[in-house]
């Protein structure tokens, strides 16, 4: 299993000096890959998450960060598709992969926020269909050789046209899709390189659901084993051990000490993930705009330097 982090993109430790700086500190402590998320908008009263209050642009920073390193990869767990054309996406999948000399992975939902869907004009209608068509467009647009790009669907279409330059990776960045009803399961299995998994999945039964996603695979006729499953794991990092309870009273996974974190990890390898990134976005301590700056920082060095995969 391939071991990330989340970029620093929200709250009080975001910035272009702490994204080049964890950049560099992801490899040099053997991290395999870095990732941002996509918020638009937050509540006008301040409610909500506060990991949402205040986040930067995830495929800008990731190009920010794409400068100041060399080998780590470069994800986005998810740009929501309503909210932007493939067209558009297309391009900037394409550029970023470029950019990055072949080491960005692209991941897609179908969102969620009100507020977010009112703001950008999307509808929240048939989000399933639009996303099949999303993908096939997405890949249209990647496709190798020197044939012109058409696509024609029930919601998007693509005049007869060209899109330069190609991505770096043959057929474009891997896509991996998010969602946790099973119907998205499924979609994922189906259509995509992978599924993701958004911060809100229980790590207890994640298993059921990436068995969802490889039986969905398997009956479209693809290798189950091919798939990336990539999990978003929230971090609540307690060097007493004591860690976060659930609702039940147990130690929530990727909770407590150091130790206790990287067991979590073999056991999340166990079910079948492939990929996890420590998202340290969602520490109150780090994400919150209103926390310290400097100590932000500072637990998110401690954090990165306890679990990394090279010590």
């Amino acid at each position: 299993m391939e071991i990330g982090i989340g970029a620093p993109v929200s709250g009080a430790w975001a910035g272009p000096k702490q994204l080049a700086r964890f950049g560099a500190l992801a490899e040099e402590l053997g991290y395999a890959s870095l990732w941002t998320f996509q918020r638009l908008l937050a509540p006008a009263d301040h409610g909500g998450d506060v990991v949402y209050h205040s986040v930067l642009d995830p495929l800008l920073s990731l190009a920010y960060v794409a400068a100041h390193t060399e080998r780590v990869r470069l994800g986005v767990a998810v740009v929501n598709l309503p909210f932007v054309s493939p067209a558009y996406l297309a391009k900037q999948g394409s550029t970023l992969d470029v950019l990055s000399d072949g080491r960005f992975d692209l991941g897609l939902g179908i969102g969620w926020s009100p507020l977010e869907f009112a703001a950008s004009g999307a509808t929240t209608a048939r989000r399933g269909a639009r996303t099949e068509e999303y993908v096939a467009a997405l890949r249209a647009l990647w496709a190798e050789g020197d044939e012109p790009v058409r696509y024609e669907g029930e919601f998007y279409t693509i005049p007869a046209s060209r899109m330069e330059p190609k991505p770096v990776q043959p057929g474009g960045p891997p896509i991996l899709l998010g969602g946790a009803v099973p119907a998205a399961l499924e979609r994922a299995g189906r259509l995509a390189d992978g599924w993701m998994s958004r911060s809100g999945t229980l790590l207890a039964t994640i298993a059921a659901d990436i068995a969802v996603v490889r039986n969905a695979a398997e009956r479209a006729g693809r290798d189950p084993d091919k798939l990336r499953i990539v999990s978003r794991g929230v971090v609540r990092y307690d060097p007493s051990g004591v860690g976060t309870p659930d609702a039940e009273g147990k130690r929530l996974r990727l909770s407590g000490s150091a130790e206790q974190i990287r067991e979590d990890a073999a056991w999340l390898a166990e079910q079948g993930v492939t990929d996890l990134f420590y998202d340290l976005n969602w520490d109150r301590r780090i994400g919150n705009p209103d926390a310290d700056g400097v100590a932000a920082v500072e637990r998110a060095e401690e954090i990165v330097h306890a679990l990394a995969p090279s010590s």
